[in-house]
């Protein structure tokens, strides 16, 4: 079963239609803690806390897709099941284990829908596969539509080559034999080819190329991104416009941050951090108007598991040369933060692929801490668009 943008999320028997999202990452913490809250939400076992996607007047636009219609599925190349990922991340205290013990059975039953990510000797063999694969997930459980999020580990920056600067030089390098695309960008290029839209939640290159967005274009998909705003960048975006509305001059901004779990094993590797410090840093820059010296460092600590800590020293310049300075901790659960993200993003990108949206998604910026199709930065900014494109959204219902 399948429908077109424009087709309304209720079968013809009033029914309410269902939503597919498929993880890239499908059994990692943020995708396990996503799908273990959804399946909560729905069964009345845990409250909306945490979702935007609940709040006025977002609530209006993201209605027609409610928690309990998403399906979830994915690819991994991890083989724990759902159910044991679950209790690993109870007893590090992202949730309840009466929570992961009570939804054992359902956890066990979306883990029949991931499967282990496809490897062929091409990429262009390597995407038909990934493709396939989103089209029996769609047809298998009656899915309207499908929504490829990527929660995987973060890709090294890349310097997109010729090949990547247009479809049509990339089609024939695919056909060539050649494999011009990073991972992330690998599954996004099958993901529109599938007609899914897709959720860019890691820093990795992903959609954001040339020749990917103009497929996205040709294919009359939307898309979202990039790098989830959770944690420490989002009490930046919120501070930074405090100092530049009160006409304060900040001299410098030391950003440290201790970071455990598989993102930040992850983000040990010098190359794959790079990716991750270039969007940590652009906001409080773009908001100040110039550039802010200060250090900005991911260190990994195995010991906080999926824990992060992060410590913030501003110097800032007032009145008659006056120099004053504040300084933050920033604690929090990174799976527990993201999860919810997750789940208002595939709401409502779903909502926008309904509508008929195409391309990239500026009004979706205020969850990402690059926010591509858009230039506000500032947290209050975002929620301003991000309100007025669901009364949109609301009003095309």
């Amino acid at each position: 079963m399948s429908t077109s943008p424009g087709e309304k999320a209720t079968a013809r028997d009033g029914s309410q239609v269902r939503t597919g999202i498929w993880f890239i990452g499908a059994r990692g913490s943020v995708a396990t803690t996503a799908t273990i809250g959804s399946l909560a939400v729905a069964a009345g076992l845990a409250d909306r806390t945490g979702l935007v996607s609940e709040l006025a007047p977002i609530a209006a636009a993201t209605a027609p897709i409610e928690i309990g219609s998403l399906v979830t599925g994915g690819h991994d190349v991890a083989d724990t099941p759902l159910p044991e990922r679950a209790m690993a991340l109870a007893e590090s205290g992202v949730f309840p284990f009466a929570l992961a013990a009570a939804l054992r059975d359902e956890l066990a039953e979306a883990d029949k829908r991931i499967k282990s990510a496809p490897r062929r000797a091409t990429q262009r063999e390597t995407a038909s596969a990934i493709a396939d694969d989103l089209h029996s997930f769609r047809e298998e459980h009656g899915l309207a539509r499908v929504v490829v999020v990527d929660v995987s580990n973060t890709e090294a920056p890349v310097q997109p080559g010729p090949e990547l600067n247009d479809l049509a030089t990339l089609e024939e390098a695919l056909d060539a034999g050649r494999s011009p695309l990073p991972q992330s960008s690998l599954y996004a290029y099958a993901a529109f080819r599938a007609g899914c839209a897709l959720v860019a939640f890691t820093p990795s290159p992903g959609p954001n190329l040339p020749a990917l967005v103009e497929l996205a274009q040709r294919q009359s998909v939307p898309w979202a991104g990039r790098d989830g705003k959770t944690g420490e960048t989002l009490v930046k975006t919120t501070l930074a416009p405090m100092f530049a509305t009160r006409a304060l001059k900040v001299r410098s901004w030391a950003s440290y941050n201790l970071l455990g779990g598989g993102d930040g094993q992850t983000l040990a590797d010098p190359d794959a951090a790079m990716s991750k410090t270039a969007t940590k840093g652009a906001g409080v820059d773009a908001i100040l108007g110039h550039h802010v010296d200060g250090p900005l460092r991911i260190d990994y600590v195995e010991d906080l598991g999926d824990w992060k800590t992060a410590w913030d020293h501003v110097s800032f310049e007032g009145f008659l040369g006056t120099r004053m300075t504040m300084q933050f901790t920033w604690q929090g659960c990174d799976s527990a933060l993201a999860a919810p993200l997750v789940l208002d993003l595939v709401r409502l990108v779903a909502r926008a692929h309904e509508t008929g949206e195409v391309g990239v998604i500026g009004a979706m910026a205020f969850f990402f801490k690059e926010p591509l199709g858009g230039e506000e930065h500032a947290l209050s900014g975002q929620w301003q668009a991000l309100s007025e494109w669901c009364e949109k959204l609301a009003i095309a219902r």
